[in-house]
């Protein structure tokens, strides 16, 4: 395969952000990256994130073009895929294979895979998984000094310049509730903002620029910030786009590092002594409880515990194999944990890839299996647990009133909750649809909601029904 001519685009590939389809022709003369990726997997967008980074190295040699396949139904939409990837604001051709087709065309197996192409449209290597930046960079810098110079005039890979309405919201995330405030990571924006409950901005926390900067709030910098928690003056941020853990001291407004060295990584059992020593790979979901901080890494399908007092973290579960098996500590696996929420010694995971909602025993490290049987099987099934199935979920909240966990159902749109202790899985319904929601925060009687493909932040009352809009900064 390695001296083979790439084949042609399919016509069943439809470009989500090009102004014509793209042709083979139009990528000769430069060493091509070709990312068969998923907009909802981590490692997929650790992977384009990378390549962005040798776009910018090698940008006159160099040609990134992207290729989302599906794993589940609703990412099947071109609407909900392009959604998705620009949350990450990729600029380069994106294109989208609903029925596999160049997936195959290539004899892919596995997200994310690059497949290299040389100057005159060879395949010449390729990488699967979102190994070291080093490796990829290594192989792509080979091929782009060997490249042999060519009076080629093709004709011009156009991006079209429509993209997502200018609002004061961009791919909100995380939520958290503290009194009579209101916490949302804006994560388009790459900020944090403060609001009372009506949607009043009062504080924002972070430039809004891509970078990783601690420091006063307005000169601290984040990366696509995902999960929240807050407890007293401290609002811990899960940074995603950094890999670190950071937090804001309320009183003050200053920003610094808890954990995370800025790289993906898996730092092993640790005393936390030197923050920016400590790699993570794609922090997303946080919570609190009992003096402890647990956080869900996306990146390497693992959930950590955080001692407030001694500053030592550890990995609580999670081999970091891709699947939905319980077990004790490194014995269990997740697919790709998001989010937590946790209560005295219990700790809730909701994995996205697995379609799953786990329990953790904080104590023994024991995983529990309440909802979910693996990566390929999801749906929108109520009933009981063992027949029940979501699609990519996104949000956990735990009821402060009664023992209901609530879980924001993203693939499918909805709102579903589980009754703990054996309970069914149920959807509430609502009043109008939601749009790929990715964050909850509850309170008493109130469920805060996250409509992140809307740009929304909405408001339920969970008495009656009632769904309202939150015009943050409006």
């Amino acid at each position: 395969m390695d001296a083979q001519v790439a084949p042609e685009f399919p016509d069943s590939i439809e470009w989500l952000n090009l102004a014509q389809p793209l042709r083979m022709a139009q990528l000769r003369g430069k060493v091509c990256a070709l990312a068969f990726v998923n907009a909802g997997s981590a490692w997929s967008m650790q992977r384009l994130h990378d390549l962005v980074t040798l776009l910018g190295r090698h940008r006159e040699r160099l040609n990134v073009v992207a290729v989302h396949v599906p794993r589940f139904d609703h990412e099947r939409d071109p609407r909900r895929a392009l959604k998705r990837l620009r949350g990450h604001g990729f600029q380069l051709p994106l294109g989208h294979d609903p029925n596999w087709t160049l997936w195959q065309h290539y004899g892919v197996e596995a997200w994310p895979t690059v497949v290299l192409l040389d100057g005159e449209g060879r395949v010449a290597g390729r990488l699967v998984g979102d190994g070291p930046l080093r490796e990829l960079d290594a192989q792509v810098g080979d091929l782009v000094r060997a490249l042999v110079p060519q009076s080629l005039n093709p004709q011009p890979i156009e991006l079209r310049r429509s993209g997502e309405p200018e609002l004061p919201l961009r791919f909100p995330v995380g939520l958290a509730v503290s009194g009579n405030y209101l916490y949302v990571a804006d994560t388009g924006h790459n900020r944090v903002l403060e609001c009372d409950q009506g949607g009043r901005i009062l504080r924002q926390f972070g430039s809004g620029g891509v970078g990783f900067i601690d420091g006063p709030m307005e000169l601290a910098a984040f990366n696509r910030p995902r999960g929240l928690a807050v407890e007293r003056d401290l609002l811990y941020v899960a940074d995603t786009g950094n890999h670190a853990v950071r937090r804001i001291q309320l009183r003050s407004g200053d920003i610094d590092t808890v954990f995370g060295a800025g790289r993906p990584g898996t730092s092993g059992d640790v005393r936390v002594v030197d923050p920016r020593s400590v790699t993570m790979d794609s922090p997303t979901g946080l919570a609190l409880a009992a003096g402890k901080l647990y956080v869900a890494t996306a990146g390497d399908n693992r959930v950590w515990s955080f001692d407030l007092g001694d500053h030592s973290l550890r990995c609580l579960a999670g081999s970091g194999r891709l699947e939905v098996a319980d077990g004790v500590g490194a014995e269990a696996s997740f697919a790709q944990p998001v989010d937590v929420a946790a209560v005295q010694q219990m700790v809730y995971v909701c994995e996205a890839a697995g379609s799953a909602i786990r329990a953790v025993n904080a104590r023994t490290g024991a995983v529990q299996t309440l909802v979910g049987r693996g990566p390929w099987e999801f749906g929108a099934e109520d009933g009981a647990r063992s027949a029940a199935s979501l699609q990519q979920p996104l949000a956990l909240g735990l009821d402060p009133e009664s023992p209901r966990l609530w879980i924001a159902d993203s693939g499918n749109d909805r709102l579903r909750v589980l009754r703990l202790g054996g309970g069914e899985v149920s959807t509430f319904e609502l009043p109008r649809p939601l749009h790929g929601p990715a964050g909850l925060a509850m309170a008493p009687g109130v469920a805060w909601i996250a409509d992140t493909d809307a740009h929304a932040v909405l408001r339920l009352d969970l008495a009656n029904g009632d769904l309202h809009h939150i015009p943050l900064g409006e």
